[in-house]
């Protein structure tokens, strides 16, 4: 097992006392598997992935267990020291936010922020650095790689901002890719298209995939299995196709009722 999650627990002291942000998640990934984590806002989700990731908030209180199976032997993420996981983030755990533009420095052409990955994780420097970065643009399809790479994140459209963002986050060849509603701020057909290339590199990469997302839609094409979770706790999980079919808890059934009838070939697919 890639990556294995154990009562993973996730709260934060606030003023008003304790928060509990994520209840006791279980978690398992294979390699090259996907699978779906979905729930709506404030579910716990993106706090799930951040904890794995290190990413959380000074006050934030993490128990639990999560172990990823590295070319060393097994390494615990949970408590783990801040240069092990610098270290992890990127070459093994790669992700994905649903904003680039909170993610892509302004103030920066694309070409210095990918092959500053580029560098950080393969020692690749100069004209090696640029050429892999050209590659990786031509990978997710960005017309013209060699000059666009010039251009600042501001020249891109959105949908061709997040093609970066996969760019950069697949550079490294990760073992794990977390994609946090990455088509959220997208519009239906920049979604679709994200959504096939997203799918079109598991493919070709063998990548693991975490997809979080409040949309049972956009898991639909996706993922082989799913995980639903309302309050902090997973109410439902199970392979895709019967949960799709017949899903047995009532929060499952509320969200399979909110994706449009005529939703996208990713749904119809999966519900067909």
């Amino acid at each position: 097992m890639l990556l294995d999650v154990r009562d993973l627990k996730v709260s934060f002291d606030t003023p008003d006392g304790v928060v509990e942000a994520v209840r006791g998640l279980d978690l398992r990934l294979a390699a090259g598997e996907s699978v779906g984590i979905v729930g709506e806002s404030g579910s716990g989700k993106s706090q799930s992935v951040l904890a794995l990731m290190g990413l959380l908030a000074d006050n934030a209180r993490v128990s639990g267990s999560a172990t990823l199976q590295t070319d060393t032997g097994a390494l615990e993420l949970i408590g783990a020291k801040r240069r092990v996981l610098e270290r992890i983030r990127g070459a093994r755990i790669a992700m994905i936010f649903q904003d680039p533009m909170t993610t892509l420095n302004p103030h920066l052409r694309i070409a210095t922020q990918i092959k500053e990955v580029i560098t950080r994780h393969r020692g690749l420097r100069g004209r090696a650095a640029t050429k892999a970065a050209i590659e990786m643009l031509e990978a997710v399809k960005i017309p013209d790689p060699a000059r666009r790479i010039r251009y600042y994140p501001h020249q891109f459209s959105g949908g061709m901002r997040q093609r970066v963002m996969i760019a950069m986050a697949l550079a490294c060849e990760p073992d794990i890719l977390i994609a946090d509603e990455p088509t959220t701020a997208l519009d239906v057909t920049v979604q679709a298209d994200i959504l096939d290339l997203m799918a079109e590199l598991r493919q070709r990469t063998n990548v693991a995939l975490l997809l979080i997302t409040h949309d049972l839609g956009v898991v639909a094409g996706q993922c082989e299995r799913l995980l639903v979770m309302r309050h902090g706790e997973v109410v439902e999980r199970g392979a895709i196709d019967p949960i799709f079919e017949a899903p047995a808890h009532a929060y499952t059934r509320d969200l399979l009722a909110a994706v449009p009838k005529l939703e996208t070939p990713h749904f119809a697919r999966a519900s067909s």
